[in-house]
Order: structure tokens, then C-alpha cells, then sequence
């Protein structure tokens, strides 16, 4: 290490807090210094493939002049000014537009945010202030999933079902369920003859109905449970669920924080299963990660219940940064280069070559599942695979065979022991070969 990364990481000891800071986990913290399309380049001028797109969101890769050029054009002109009632700018309109023509037919009007958690605050928010406005005050409920991550905020931590997110916070509000998730590979229906998703979404229903639907406001999922694993429902799931919700005048909520924009191979994640929500939130590959920016739309009927509320009961919701001049223009140009590229073709293409090569590594004793959709994929690794049963959790497994890839040049996070991929959108033939490859020596490496 050079005497320069020497003295800036002892600045970085000192003087920054990470997310999810523990300095057990940031004794050899890399810094990242340069990237170039799917691969990123550490301070020592070591290469990496990018196997998350840095955090999900990477999508049209690392080192977009194009955008960055926007940006610096919109600042010039008008970096930020307040989106507030009263205020508007043309980039957050033509977003917004833009957003309307390529999310499902009812949803057309976008309230913007700087990330995902702000989006699932703000969604959760909006779905009581729409049962309240029509004279419904007890459906304030808001089910979701375990395994499903909306944010570690306050008000998302909620209905986050990863428990380590919760435990010393004392965060528990009132008005928040869970219910299992469609996890294919673990899911035990417990009727006989029943699919995992038709059990799975009679989870929610036999929720709605413990609770009273005259309580309930809104389900809330992921397309593709992502960092709780990579989670891909069958595909009678969604239509499921959307048909419950309508039942018991529950809405609809889609987080496509991580699966929209391209990610599995359509605009929005819900679309591969035919499936409309009454609400959706997004972040992440809206501006590809090279400025915050999310948001949440609703559908013209809830549209219209804001618009026609009476002054002394409106919406009032807001942040600073709502409408950012300049994260807008970057989000409008990041769509026009997803679309010019046929990114979200490609996204199909690599991530059925991902899966492929993946599906290789059934080979190695300790490889239990596979599975993926899209450019987003898992591989789980356990002890022992005919009966499932996981790692010892002092093993490590899953943080040891991290700390492999990365000597072999390949960078991506891991859930407990499942390995999870998400490289952009822009990723080679030869980058997802390398990721197997890298993925396989690996885990040799570890658990032999």
C-alpha cells in the first residue's frame, strides 16, 4: 500500500461513519479511484468486474461522459431550486412525463425523492393519506415480506424483513406485518398439492383477513426480493397477489428500487409478470448511481383523491431536494441511452448467459440453488445439499468466499452465504465468463 492510501484511510478511520459501520468490517476497506463501463479500478491500480454495479445501480455502467456532461450543462443553467407548490423546472417536468409513457397505464404522475428509503417513506405515507381522504381512518396497515429490504430509514426500516436491520434501534411501529416470501428453494407449502406461490400469496390473504381488510392500506413487495437474497417468485405469485389486493381494496405497492430500469429485462419489474401496481417507488438505475434520485408514482385514481382534498387535509409530504434540477436531466438522459443501447435486451441476453454459467457450478458440492432473472442472480451455498441444511454461521462462508473473489478480481456482497450478481447492463460476453469463473475458484477455494 502506497503511503499516500496510507494516510487517506487513516482519515477515513477517523473522520467518516460507513453505512453499516462496524470496524470489524473495514479493516482493509478498498478506495475506489476510476470506472470504465463494468469494471472499476482501486487506488493501487487494481481492475475489478463490478458484479453489483456497485450497489445495484450501476446500470449503464461506470464512466458515462454523456452524463456527466448534462449534469455539468444543467448546473450551469440552474443547478437546484425548490420543487414546492408554487415552483417547477423543465427537467423535472420532462421526467416525469417521461416516467409516465414507460411505467404501466395508470400510473402517471411522479413525486420524486433522493433514494429509495425516502420513496418507501413517502409511499407508505401516501397510501394512508389515500384511505384517510376517502373516510377510511383504520386502514393504516402496511404488510410486507421477510427476507424484503425498503430501506433502513425509520418509517421503511419497518417494513424491512431482514431482523439484524432492527435490533438495536427500537424502531417497531405500530401498523406493520410480515408475511413469508415466495423463497422457491427453502418454501414448504404446507398443503398438499399446493405451489410455493399460490401458498405464499395466500400468506397475504389469510393476513388481510387476521387483521380485518378494514384495516389494511397497502401490501408492499419487490419484483425480486434483491438483497434479501435474490428471491424470484414462480411465476403464479404476482397475478396472485394482485388479485388479492383488488379482493380486499388493498393497494398494491411495487418496489422496483433495484428492478427497475432494466435490471431483469423490462422497464419495471412487475411487467415480466403481466402484473399492474396501484403505487410503485424506484432509485437506484433511474440515474445509473451518478446522482440521487427516486421517487414514487400512483395511479390516477390516487392522483385524483390528492388533487381534490380540501386545503386543510392536503398532502402534506415534502423534501428539499424533490424535483432536482440536475439529478432530473441525468435521469432523462440515463433513460435516453437505456433505450438507445437496447440495454434492457441486453439485460435478458447476459443475464440468461449469467445463469447459464452459473448453473455450472451445480457441479461443486456446497452450490444448493441457483437462480436469477435478468441481470440479477444468486448462488446459495450450503453445508450440505440434499438436505439443505446452511453453513455454521462462524464459518463465514459467504464473507470468506467475498474476500476470494476479490483477489481474483471480481467485486459483489453476499447474504449470509448466497452470493448475489447484479453487473451492469453494459457487462461482455467475456466479463460474465470471468464472473463465473472468478465465482467457481472462489468457492473452491473456500469449501473445497
Amino acid at each position: 500500500m502506497t503511503t499516500g492510501n496510507r494516510e487517506q484511510l487513516l482519515h477515513d478511520d477517523r473522520y467518516l461513519l460507513h453505512p453499516l459501520h462496524h470496524p470489524a468490517d473495514h479493516a482493509e476497506p478498498i478506495i475506489w479511484v476510476k470506472g470504465e463501463g463494468a469494471t472499476v479500478m482501486d487506488s493501487e491500480g487494481r481492475t475489478y468486474i463490478d458484479g453489483l454495479s456497485s450497489l445495484w445501480n450501476v446500470n449503464a455502467g461506470h464512466g458515462r461522459r454523456d452524463l456527466a456532461e448534462v449534469a455539468a450543462q444543467q448546473m450551469t443553467e440552474l443547478a437546484f431550486f425548490s420543487c414546492y407548490t408554487g415552483s417547477t423546472n423543465v427537467p423535472a417536468i420532462r421526467l416525469a412525463k417521461r416516467l409516465s409513457e414507460l411505467a404501466p397505464p395508470r400510473l402517471n404522475t411522479t413525486f420524486f425523492t433522493t433514494g429509495g428509503a425516502e420513496s418507501n417513506d413517502s409511499v407508505f405515507k401516501t397510501a394512508r393519506f389515500y384511505w384517510q381522504a376517502k373516510g377510511y381512518t383504520e386502514k393504516v396497515k402496511i404488510i410486507s415480506r421477510r427476507h424484503a429490504y425498503h430501506g433502513v430509514t425509520l418509517g421503511s426500516m419497518n417494513a424491512t424483513g431482514i431482523e439484524t436491520y432492527h435490533s438495536m434501534f427500537e424502531s417497531r411501529m405500530p401498523g406493520f406485518l410480515h408475511i413469508d416470501a415466495p423463497y422457491v428453494y427453502h418454501y414448504t407449502p404446507k398443503e398438499a398439492g399446493v405451489s410455493c406461490g399460490e401458498a405464499a400469496a395466500r400468506g397475504l390473504e389469510e393476513a388481510i383477513l387476521r387483521s380485518g381488510p378494514e384495516t389494511v392500506a397497502a401490501f408492499i413487495g419487490e419484483p425480486i426480493q434483491g438483497a434479501g437474497g435474490v428471491i424470484v417468485p414462480p411465476d403464479d405469485y404476482w397475478p396472485r397477489i394482485r388479485d388479492i389486493c383488488s379482493k380486499y381494496d388493498v393497494l398494491l405497492i411495487a418496489d422496483e428500487v433495484i428492478t427497475g430500469f432494466g435490471r431483469i429485462g423490462h422497464w419495471f419489474g412487475l411487467s415480466h409478470w403481466d402484473v399492474e401496481p396501484d403505487m410503485m417507488t424506484f432509485a437506484k438505475g433511474i440515474t445509473s448511481g451518478y446522482l440521487p434520485l427516486g421517487g414514487l408514482m400512483v395511479s390516477d385514481d390516487i392522483r385524483e383523491v390528492i388533487a381534490n382534498a380540501p386545503p386543510d387535509k392536503k398532502w402534506t409530504h415534502s423534501f428539499t431536494y424533490s424535483g432536482h434540477a440536475t439529478c432530473c436531466a441525468v435521469g432523462l438522459k440515463n433513460i435516453e441511452i437505456i433505450e438507445r443501447e437496447r440495454l434492457i435486451d441486453r439485460a435478458r441476453v447476459m443475464g440468461q448467459r449469467l445463469r447459464d454459467g452459473l448453473e455450472s457450478l451445480y457441479d461443486l458440492d456446497h452450490v444448493g440453488d441457483v437462480r436469477g432473472l435478468g441481470l440479477m442472480a444468486a448462488v446459495e451455498l450450503v453445508a450440505d445439499r440434499a438436505t439443505k441444511t446452511p453453513f455454521e454461521p462462524a464459518r463465514a462462508v459467504g464473507s470468506r468466499v467475498l474476500r476470494e473473489a476479490l483477489r481474483r478480481g471480481l467485486y459483489t456482497r453476499a447474504r449470509r452465504d448466497t452470493i448475489v450478481l447484479a453487473p451492469p447492463l453494459v457487462v461482455t460476453e467475456a466479463q460474465v465468463d470471468r464472473i463465473v469463473e472468478a465465482l467457481r475458484d472462489s468457492i473452491r477455494a473456500v469449501v473445497g
